[in-house]
C-alpha cells in the first residue's frame, strides 16, 4: 500500500565532514544536514540541528534536522556521503512552530519509518518507500487535537511498523501495523502509558519492545509477540517509582534485548536481556563512578555488538560499543562539547558495528555522526 509521491525533496552533500581518529574504535565522521540550523535559538533549544537516528547493513543513516526557521526536516545519507533531505506530504512547515517530519527507522530495503506533524499540530505516523512513495497512517484510536496523533517509530525488513499513539487525553500507548495496514493498539496489563521504544525496537518478526509507566511512577520493560501476548520484566536491583526503573531500547532478529535501568541508588546500568529471559547488567568501564553516573545502552545488533553513551553526574557522555564477549570500546566525536549532557550520543549500530548517533557541541548545537569500527 504506497501513498502519493514525494514532496519538497532537497538534495545536497554533507557540509564540513570531517574523518578523524575515534579513540579506540576506528573512524568518526562528523556530518550535518544541508540548510540544517548554525546556531541554538530558544525556538528549538535542545533540538537545534542535526540528529542521526538509524542505519542499516548498507551504511544509509536517517534522521531529522531543524533549519534556521525552526522547521524539522528528514535526511537520508548515503553511504558516499551525499544527503537527501524530504518532507512528507501533509507536514507542517510553518516558521517557528517545530512542525515537520522526522525519520526514525530505515530497514535494509531502504525504507523509512517516521512521523510528521501537521498544520494543526498533529502527529500522523508514514512508511516512505525506496521508489520515494509515501504512506500515511493513524492509529484508530490516536487524537486529532494538537499535540495528540500517531508516530511510526520502527520498521522492519516486511515493512510492518511500531510505534505510538497519543489519544485525545494525551495519553501514550503502543501500536503494531503490519505491511498490509492493519494497526494492533496495546498496552501492558497496568499501564498508565506505553513507549515502544525507538529506531531498532520492532524485530524481523514482528515483535516489539518497550517500556511502560504505572501508577506508582515505576517504569517496566515490556515484550509484545507477534500474536499479541505480552510479557513485562525488570532488571535485577532496579529502581521503583520517582520514575525510576527498566527501559527497553532495542531488540534483533534472535531476540535479544537491551535497554538500561537505573538502580535503587540512583546508578544507571545497561543490560542485556537473553533470549532464556535472563538478565546480564554491564557498565562500560570508563564510567565515573558514584549516582547519576552510569551507562546506558541504545542498540543491540543482529551480532550482539550493543552501543550506547556512558557519562558522570556532571561532565558530558561518551560513546561505547560492546561485543558479545564483553570487550568494550570507546569514542568521542573530537567536536563534542565538554559540559553537562554535551559530548558523544550514540544511536543505533548495524551488522557491520557502524554506529550512528549525534554529538552535541560547546554551543548546545547537534551534529550527526558515524563512527566506523
Amino acid at each position: 500500500m504506497k501513498g502519493i509521491m514525494l514532496a519538497g525533496l532537497i538534495t545536497g552533500s554533507a557540509t564540513a565532514a570531517t574523518a578523524v581518529r575515534a579513540a579506540d574504535a576506528g573512524q568518526l565522521v562528523e556530518f550535518d544536514a544541508p540548510r540544517a540550523a548554525t546556531q541554538v535559538s530558544s525556538a528549538c533549544g535542545s533540538y537545534c540541528g542535526t540528529f542521526a537516528l538509524a542505519n542499516n547493513k548498507w551504511g544509509t543513516i536517517v534522521g531529522y534536522y531543524t533549519d534556521e526557521y525552526v522547521v524539522p526536516h528528514a535526511f537520508i545519507r548515503s553511504p558516499d556521503g551525499s544527503i537527501q533531505s524530504f518532507n512528507a506530504p501533509g507536514a507542517g512547515l510553518g516558521h517557528g512552530l517545530n512542525e515537520g517530519t522526522g525519520a526514525y527507522s530505515i530497514n535494509d530495503e531502504n525504507e523509512i519509518a517516521g512521523q510528521y506533524e501537521d498544520s494543526k499540530q498533529v502527529y500522523h505516523g508514514f512508511v516512505r518507500f525506496t521508489d520515494g512513495t509515501f504512506a500515511s497512517f493513524e492509529a484508530p484510536d490516536a487524537g486529532t487535537v494538537p499535540n495528540t496523533g500517531t508516530l511510526a517509530y520502527n520498521v522492519n525488513s516486511r515493512a510492518d511498523t511500531a510505534g505510538v499513539y497519543y489519544d485525545s487525553e494525551g495519553a501514550e500507548h503502543g501500536f503494531v501495523r503490519s505491511n498490509d495496514g492493519a494497526i494492533h493498539e496495546f498496552d501492558p496489563p497496568g499501564s498508565i502509558d506505553t513507549m515502544v521504544c525507538e529506531e531498532t525496537c520492532l524485530n524481523a518478526y514482528g515483535t516489539a519492545v518497550g517500556y511502560y509507566l504505572d501508577s506508582d511512577s515505576t517504569f517496566h520493560g515490556f515484550i509484545r509477540q507477534p500474536d499479541g501476548t505480552i510479557q513485562t520484566f525488570d532488571a535485577p536491583n532496579a529502581g521503583t517509582g520517582g520514575y525510576g526503573g527498566t527501559l527497553a531500547a532495542s531488540i534483533n532478529d534472535g531476540g535479544e534485548i537491551t535497554g538500561y535501568y537505573n538502580t535503587t541508588h540512583g546508578r544507571y546500568r545497561a543490560f542485556i536481556r537473553h533470549q532464556d529471559g535472563t538478565i546480564g547488567p554491564f557498565e562500560a568501564p570508563a564510567a565515573p563512578p558514584g549516582p547519576g553516573a552510569g551507562t546506558i545502552a541504545f542498540s543491540i545488533s543482529q551480532s550482539g555488538v550493543t552501543t550506547g553513551e556512558y557519562f558522570g553526574s556532571t561532565g558530558p557522555n561518551f560513546g561505547f560499543s560492546r561485543a558479545p564477549d564483553g570487550e568494550v570500546t570507546t569514542f568521542d566525536a573530537p567536536d563534542g562539547g565538554t559540559g553537562f549532557n554535551q559530548g558523544t550520543r550514540p544511536s543505533a549500530n548495524n551488522a557491520s558495528g557502524e554506529v550512528a548517533g549525534w554529538y552535541i557541541d560547546q554551543s548546545g548545537l547537534n551534529h550527526g555522526f558515524l563512527c566506523v569500527p
